[in-house]
């Protein structure tokens, strides 16, 4: 994210500027674009970076916070080992009078020894997307603790007040506007700034991913903020198109173009069961016993019979409907894996193969769990605290920039206004054209830019009017 004050600068050829930073006639395109890249990128890089920051100091917090979880909640997901076993049907029992009278959303059996088996019931008390967990050991159906829990990840406590920070500063759907914009301007400050970076004049390419060594003043500074720039954007890109797909609004339009698109997630049907066995379940949440219902311990082996081993998580049947198995360990190789189980005979009725998602939806899943540092375990945290810490020192630099070429007495430089009236007509209206799409597609871009561009011309005409 560069910051430059003028739109001109030492490497810049004297035919791309003039002393007013207006293009001459016979300048190139990209000397009469260059102007406006560089005031968007400024002022984009200066109003959105606070928002970043908060993005990316809450985001990097949340990095590590599954090994601040494990340490916390120590006693209610661990256990000690033991070859004793108590069925899945002993273990939900003992949820239930934990809980009495709550309805059973799910179950995560024990997926190790020394780990205990989560019931999630529902909860009305607790805000959307929040669940009741009991922590069960499955070598003795002890209750080792009952906690609130939030998402599909089972966020236990900690992790969900440093989730909700991240995604939204704990202030309910108005909080999540903050993550949305700095999500939707992330890609056109960086895009913006590696094409003020690639299109200067230099000595050699190296200095594209150096920085100059020799370098002072605010050089160095450009070269530092370049250089690293360019190593970290595509990284950047990544972190913000995962992002808007969390986004309220942003993100009802990436789901509504995966649809069109065939690119949702497949699922396996919860009514898949032959006829004459609907309505028939007795250990599911969702309604009374009125039939044979073989239970999640026996559902667990069918389903392990088709290969879905390790974590996964057991969905009780409901209206007559079919136990659901889903695979739920999102490291690298990915398990996903699901399969529809008869509760009246244990038999598998249906499957869906992570392998046969169809490859976008393979590529969102991946894309998730990367932004949330899970596909690649450790190596994957690390990366992310990396490139969070590279963008914050980035922001840094771009405002040191900014601060250094300020006139005496005043609060920064401006870029010099009315740039578009420089760009040709054949390159501004396709440019237009495609604003105006993007601006569709990401409400919060297109609103903020609106914004932004009636308060530059309404202080334009203030000034112009004082003068």
């Amino acid at each position: 994210m560069s910051t430059e004050a003028t739109p001109a600068d030492e490497t810049t050829p004297a035919a791309e500027r003039t002393a007013a930073g207006k293009t001459t006639p016979t300048a190139g395109t990209w000397a009469a674009l260059r102007p406006l890249v560089l005031r968007l990128h400024f002022y984009a890089g200066l109003l959105i970076a606070p928002f970043l920051v908060v993005a990316a100091t809450t985001g990097l917090l949340y990095v590590f916070s599954p090994q601040l979880e494990q340490l916390v909640y120590d006693h209610e997901l661990h256990v000690p080992a033991s070859p004793h076993h108590v069925p899945v049907d002993d273990q939900l029992a003992a949820a239930r009078e934990a809980l009495p009278g709550a309805s059973v959303m799910s179950i995560r059996p024990a997926p190790t020894p020394t780990d205990t088996t989560q019931v999630l019931f529902a909860a009305p008390d607790l805000p959307e997307s929040f669940q009741r967990t009991a922590f069960i050991d499955p070598h003795t159906a002890e209750v080792r603790g009952v906690l609130d829990t939030y998402g599909s990840g089972q966020a236990l406590p900690l992790r969900a007040w440093i989730d909700n920070l991240h995604r939204g500063l704990h202030l309910g759907d108005f909080g999540r506007l903050y993550s949305e914009l700095a999500a939707s301007w992330l890609w056109v400050v960086v895009l913006g700034g590696l094409l003020l970076w690639f299109r200067r004049r230099r000595a050699t390419r190296r200095s594209l991913v150096v920085p100059a060594p020799a370098a002072t003043g605010r050089k160095r500074l450009l070269s530092w903020h370049g250089a690293l720039g360019t190593w970290i954007a595509l990284g950047l890109l990544f972190l913000s198109a995962t992002g808007l797909t969390w986004s309220n609004y942003a993100g009802a339009n990436v789901t509504a173009l995966r649809g069109a698109l065939s690119w949702e997630t497949p699922t396996v049907s919860a009514s898949a069961v032959a006829p004459e066995h609907q309505g028939h379940h007795g250990h599911g949440g969702h309604g009374a016993h009125t039939g044979v219902d073989v239970g999640p311990e026996r559902v667990l082996r069918a389903a392990e019979a088709q290969g879905l081993t390790g974590p996964v998580e057991i969905t009780p049947p409901s209206h007559g409907g079919a136990y659901v198995v889903q695979q739920i360990q999102r490291h690298w190789p990915t398990q996903q894996d699901s399969a529809a189980v008869d509760p009246a005979t244990g038999q598998v009725v249906e499957t869906v193969r992570f392998a046969d998602w169809p490859l976008m939806a393979k590529l969102a899943r991946w894309g998730v769990d990367a932004h949330m540092g899970l596909l690649f375990g450790v190596v994957n945290q690390i990366v992310l605290a990396g490139l969070v810490v590279a963008l914050l020192t980035a922001i840094a630099l771009g405002y040191r920039m900014w601060w250094t070429r300020r006139p005496a007495g005043s609060f920064g430089a401006p870029v010099a206004r009315g740039a578009w009236r420089q760009v040709p007509l054949r390159v501004l209206l396709p440019l237009g054209a495609v604003t105006l799409v993007v601006a569709f597609f990401l409400p919060l871009l297109g609103i903020s830019l609106l914004a932004f561009l009636v308060l530059d011309t309404a202080l334009g005409r203030w000034r112009a009017a004082r003068s």
